[in-house]
């Protein structure tokens, strides 16, 4: 159920650390106004939706699905929210969840840890977000990184629900001077690369030259989700293994890791940190997720969870390219086949039943049952 797609010694060892034990997953909420563009992304059909998808999902995760949540789950163009993929491993195996919120427009509706940071403005702009904000983000992620490093669980998920964050991604990863274009994923079936690149390249005309600090080039291009997770999983692999939860924005976050590394003497331990997301974003054909993860020098993992013998069209959806991941999808279904060795009947089995829930609401609110 797990394959390692690059650096199979180190991935496979990491493997064998955690098998077994029960991770913590923590979920970073972000917002970049990015996601508001037309056609950037498919999580979420309008603007107004994805406006509100990182709030859905928390609400989705820390509550399942609810017959009148505050924030609906928000209709994409196929498929089903990821969210429910992640919501299903980690009710039935309780694994336990926190979430903080590192920059939305508005507060979420359930617990979390508010880390006093703001929403981002579209990449373009060439000004993201405040120096200041990302430097704060950053002491923030190391603190909280020790923090959560002294938990009892085995080892962290850290993922992460940021809409356009994609596009953020190929930003950071292009002014640390990796090779990105044409390589990371999107939500939709075809990745829109142009679309991503025109922005990018507009945005990163604000750098003042070449070999800019790594927190400079998240501060024009960036969003605030990462250099919260970067420092949070640079500090908590000193002491635990840390998987960074998610396909081409975890290994944006990975390259702002080794960056920062070089940059700053701040100790980790690159042996403990492993990226992991799912086959559909590994596989991508419309990327080059397994390039990616050389270039920044990741060992990538994915779960080999299919949808193809599923009765449910909003499954079947993520076959054909939609979707693919989010809220820590993949990681989460890594998890469950190391900590109670669930199979790929284990997991379907367990998602579809919260498909059938869904369905149930979906007849009260419309009023057939």
């Amino acid at each position: 159920m797990i394959q390692v797609y690059t650096q199979p010694h180190l991935g496979q060892s990491w493997l064998h650390q955690v098998e077994g034990q029960c991770p913590i997953l923590v979920l970073t909420l972000g917002f970049t106004a990015t996601g508001l563009i037309a056609g950037i992304s498919a999580a979420g059909a309008t603007p107004s939706d994805r406006q509100v998808t990182a709030l859905a999902d928390a609400e989705c995760l820390v509550n399942g699905l609810q017959l009148h949540p505050r924030f609906p789950l928000p209709p994409l163009q196929a498929g089903a929210s990821p969210a429910l993929i992640s919501r299903a491993v980690i009710a039935a195996q309780q694994i336990p969840l926190k979430i903080f919120n590192a920059g939305l427009p508005q507060s979420p509706t359930v617990p979390c840890v508010d880390l006093g940071g703001q929403p981002a403005q579209c990449l373009s702009t060439g000004a993201a977000l405040p120096w200041e904000t990302v430097q704060h983000l950053w002491q923030q992620g190391l603190a909280w990184g020790e923090r959560l490093a002294s938990d009892p669980c085995g080892y962290l998920l850290l993922a992460e629900c940021v809409v356009g964050g994609t596009t953020t991604a190929l930003g950071l990863l292009t002014g640390l001077g990796v090779a990105a274009t044409g390589r990371v994923n999107s939500s939709h079936p075809t990745c829109n690369h142009d679309q991503k690149q025109q922005l990018v390249a507009q945005g990163l005309r604000s750098l003042s030259q070449p070999g800019s600090h790594p927190l400079e080039v998240v501060a024009a291009v960036g969003d605030p989700m990462q250099p919260l997770v970067a420092a949070m999983a640079m500090a908590a692999s000193r002491f635990k293994p840390v998987m960074l939860a998610g396909g081409t924005q975890m290994l944006a976050v990975y390259a702002l890791i080794t960056a920062m590394a070089r940059m700053e003497p701040y100790p980790w331990n690159p042996a403990n940190v492993v990226v992991g997301t799912t086959r559909w974003v590994a596989e991508d054909p419309t990327g080059d997720t397994v390039g990616l993860a050389r270039l920044v020098g990741a060992s990538l993992l994915a779960t080999q969870l299919s949808f193809q013998a599923s009765d449910y069209p909003a499954l079947q959806a993520y076959e054909a390219g939609f979707v693919k991941e989010g809220v820590g999808a993949g990681a989460c279904a890594i998890a469950a086949s190391l900590y109670q060795n669930w199979g790929q009947a284990d997991l379907v089995t367990a998602i579809e039943q919260l498909l059938a829930t869904k369905a149930k609401i979906d007849q009260t609110l419309s009023g057939k049952v």
